[in-house]
């Protein structure tokens, strides 16, 4: 949910946005935000479209370099493409959930003496609770680097800024040309569980081969 309603803007969506639960009142709350007033649709709402996906079916993508419209590919289809450097943090991608994911891939494994894999916790607050439950020192075991909780190599600022010719892929939220650093760098998005495939292989690698 919160990756389509960050990605929303790709589709030309002015914003996107879910009905409130239980799921989310119980983030809220462990996140201490416990007083908050649910906004509801009105019962008698009409929809343009409505529309039901069995989550349970669909097949891990990555999207190609320079755009995410329409521009998707199943991981197999581009697998064995060659990575330079792994990156999955930021807001996008740097949740608790999300380096435990990564961790659970790379898990006595090793990061491919190729490619770079840096790690940028979403917050200190996930930073923190990555140290206690011992998923850093997974992370950094298998040679993930990590960065203190920031944008980083996202926005092409700094902790892992691309340069000529180089392929990346990031859990993050775009990959546009130049976002990441030099413009003839190749940004492919896909999610943590990929991107922590692809950092052991070297290259593009379907997630399935390293978890039950």
């Amino acid at each position: 949910r919160k990756t389509l309603s960050t990605m929303g803007a790709e589709l030309s969506c002015e914003f996107a946005t879910f009905e409130a639960d239980e799921v989310l009142a119980d983030y809220l709350r462990a996140c201490g935000r416990d007083k908050i007033e649910p906004v509801h649709p009105d019962r008698d709402a009409d929809y343009f479209d409505v529309r039901h996906i069995d989550l349970s079916k669909l097949e891990p993508l990555v999207a190609l370099p320079d755009s995410v419209l329409k521009n998707s590919r199943s991981v197999n289809e581009v697998a064995g493409t060659r990575v330079d450097q792994a990156f999955i943090g930021s807001c996008a991608n740097g949740t608790l959930d999300d380096l435990t994911l990564a961790a659970t891939v790379l898990a006595g494994r090793k990061v491919s003496s190729k490619t770079r894999l840096i790690i940028t916790p979403g917050s200190q607050h996930v930073y923190l609770a990555a140290l206690r439950s011992g998923v850093i020192a997974t992370l950094v075991e298998a040679g993930a680097v990590i960065t203190n909780p920031t944008c980083g190599a996202c926005g092409g600022g700094h902790m892992g800024v691309l340069g000529p010719d180089e392929v990346c892929i990031t859990a993050s939220t775009r990959n546009f040309k130049g976002r990441m650093g030099d413009p003839s760098a190749k940004i492919y998005m896909a999610s943590p569980a990929t991107v922590a495939a692809s950092a052991i292989k070297g290259a593009i690698a379907h997630p399935g081969e390293f978890l039950n």
